[in-house]
């Protein structure tokens, strides 16, 4: 695949860099920020041969072309902006009249401010820049998890192997994220929200120093660790709040020493008083909550969740989620609501199957097949804005199967130890690794039938 004719093609087609503010890309998806979306030849756009789809969400276009694809595409098309951002500068700088003004990327930033202002609410601004915290640390809880899944089904094949210094040592790498969780929080959070992350770092560890526990204060005793995650962001998000306001009113010469002193002993003292019994009550109901209502409500909980996820992730407020992954595995060593979550995207591989056996349009055969592996794999944004959301009546069918694996993994409350994957997998992460595939084949067997039930209407094929 020519991965800078795509590029080119995109770029020409969204206004090239004068209409660009901003671009990124994530594990499947090109995402532009724009300074006029309706200079944005969406329709052309799909029909690129390698586009899966597109989304505008909170004012950000998302061009959806897959992992590995999308890695490509992206270092050719900055390659094409700063390209012509370089031939901007020539003509600017020769140009005699000197009045020449070009559109500038803060002029840009600014209306992509005011358009998220408008649209986006304050909640979901809030739970996009705790995911932010989270985000980095995923593809540690990935390596993590499946190294301590590959090590669980060793140990059940042989236990011997427990005694081996090779097996000790892997295991001791399986758990590292853990050890380190608290700090990585603690530094990530800090960043996020405009404070220093070695002071978010440092205000993290104070919570988790071992020798907290040999100290005795007013009559009760600390305990190294104590609110968990909860604790540890509420900490690091006060310290970068604090750090902000101090340094605006110290004086700089001053502030250096001052600034840090004075957030380490004020973060420091009000983490241990208070937000770390407040973390503590928080996390111990979020533990509570999810055990609770899957051990109460069994099938029918597993089932309404692994039904609703891909509509809450089209409304963006799955990242709610997150840190309650997060906590879920630093108290219990597994979150019970991932497996269920990841039906959503089992779901889908059956609608999408469903569609590819009906459909008589070969561009979508096409898609489907180019989308599949990877969606089987738990990377489901092709199938979503290639297939199942501009069909409309599929998703509606990849819900349902979504919904009836999530009641398998909830009948059996089947954990994992890791979180960021879905799919084929995190079998390997899960405790119970035989219910988990059983539950991804129900998905995969009800988004099939309810996409064939409920039908969909066959696009026509396009003319050249």
């Amino acid at each position: 695949m020519d991965y800078k004719e795509i590029a080119e093609q995109i770029y020409t087609k969204v206004g090239k860099k004068n209409n660009i503010t901003d671009v990124t890309h994530c594990m499947t998806r090109l995402r532009l920020k724009l300074m006029d979306y309706d200079k944005a030849d969406t329709d052309a756009i799909k029909k690129i041969q390698g586009v899966m789809g597109i989304n505008i969400n909170e004012a950000e276009l998302q061009i959806v072309l897959g992992p590995g694809r999308v890695d490509n595409v992206f270092s050719e098309f900055t390659a094409l902006m700063d390209n012509e951002a370089s031939s901007n500068n020539i003509e600017a700088f020769s140009s005699k009249s000197g009045d020449i003004k070009k559109p500038s990327i803060g002029d840009g930033k600014e209306l992509h401010a005011q358009i998220r202002a408008k649209n986006a609410t304050p909640f979901k601004l809030l739970t996009k820049r705790i995911a932010n915290i989270f985000i980095p640390m995923i593809p540690g809880f990935i390596a993590c998890g499946l190294l301590t899944g590959i090590l669980g089904i060793s140990f059940k094949i042989n236990p011997e192997l427990t005694s081996w210094p090779i097996i000790q040592l892997l295991t001791v790498m399986s758990n590292a994220i853990f050890f380190g969780l608290n700090i990585l929080v603690g530094y990530n959070a800090a960043k996020e929200f405009g404070g220093s992350p070695t002071m978010g770092a440092i205000l993290a560890i104070v919570l988790s120093h071992p020798n907290l526990a040999n100290i005795n204060l007013m009559g009760n005793n600390l305990v190294p660790g104590r609110g968990g995650i909860i604790a540890v962001l509420m900490v690091a998000i006060l310290g970068a709040l604090l750090e902000r306001y101090l340094k605006k009113i110290i004086p700089e010469m001053f502030s250096l020493f001052l600034t840090p002193l004075l957030v380490l002993l004020i973060g420091g003292l009000t983490a241990i008083f208070i937000l770390q019994p407040v973390g503590q009550i928080i996390a111990e109901g979020i533990g509570m909550a999810a055990t609770t209502a899957i051990q109460q409500g069994g099938v029918i909980t597993g089932f309404i969740l692994g039904g609703i996820w891909l509509p809450l992730v089209m409304l963006g407020i799955h990242q709610t989620m997150t840190p309650i992954h997060a906590q879920l595995l630093s108290e219990y060593g597994v979150t019970i609501l991932l497996p269920i979550l990841a039906m959503a995207g089992c779901g889908q591989i059956g609608a999408s199957i469903a569609v590819y056996v009906k459909t008589k349009n070969k561009f979508l055969k096409k898609t489907i097949l180019s989308a599949l592996p990877v969606g089987i794999m738990g990377v489901g944004e092709p199938l979503i804005y290639g297939v199942t959301l501009p069909l409309g009546k599929p998703f509606i069918g990849a819900c349902i199967g979504g919904a009836f694996g999530g009641a398998v993994q909830a009948a059996f409350m089947v954990g994992a130890s890791a979180m960021g994957i879905s799919g084929l997998p995190l079998a390997a992460t899960t405790n119970n690794i035989p219910v988990y595939l059983v539950g991804l084949v129900v998905a995969y067997i009800g988004g099939f039938i309810a996409t064939w039930i409920i039908g969909f209407d066959d696009p026509e094929e396009e003319e050249e």
